[in-house]
């Protein structure tokens, strides 16, 4: 066996194949979309994944108003935000979120299990919340995944 002709190959910023992609959040569970979508902007599902690299899609997400939480999470959960000051904490229920800025709540889940580093604030810049069906991305002819057939 001639081991000298194995190489692993590393992908680098020059060699990254990064495509657009739509995804449709009606009707789905936040935890499902977030989870598939985190794993798409980090590039999991492509044969040359490279963990210190940021070898992911640019992922548009439409319809964020439509997201479903189960059971009773939609008012009992809180989520916090904190100023920096003392006493600065402000409680929100995902309801109260949605009402006001449904974006938020689908960028806040996926950000949440995105590496913390600088390449993780740089995944999360490739990613592209939309409330409606409409979206302002149509120039770079994304391809529309269906998130229920990603396994």
């Amino acid at each position: 066996m001639d081991t000298l002709s194995f190489k692993t190959v590393s992908a680098n910023k020059a060699t990254v194949n990064k495509e657009w992609v739509v995804v449709d959040a009606t009707d789905q569970m936040l935890g499902r979309v977030a989870s598939v979508v985190a794993k798409m902007l980090r590039g999991k599902y492509k044969p040359n994944y490279t963990p210190h690299v940021d070898c992911g899609d640019n992922v548009i997400i439409i319809n964020a108003e439509k997201v479903k939480l189960s059971g009773k999470k939609m008012s009992d959960r809180l989520i916090y935000s904190y100023s920096g000051y003392p006493g600065g904490r402000h409680d929100k229920t995902p309801a109260a979120i949605l009402a006001k800025t449904p974006e938020k709540l689908l960028e806040h889940a996926i950000k949440g299990m995105l590496p913390k580093s600088k390449l993780g604030a740089q995944m999360f810049r490739n990613l592209k919340v939309v409330v409606g069906a409409e979206h302002k991305y149509e120039a770079q002819q994304p391809k529309v995944i269906d998130i229920n057939a990603v396994k």
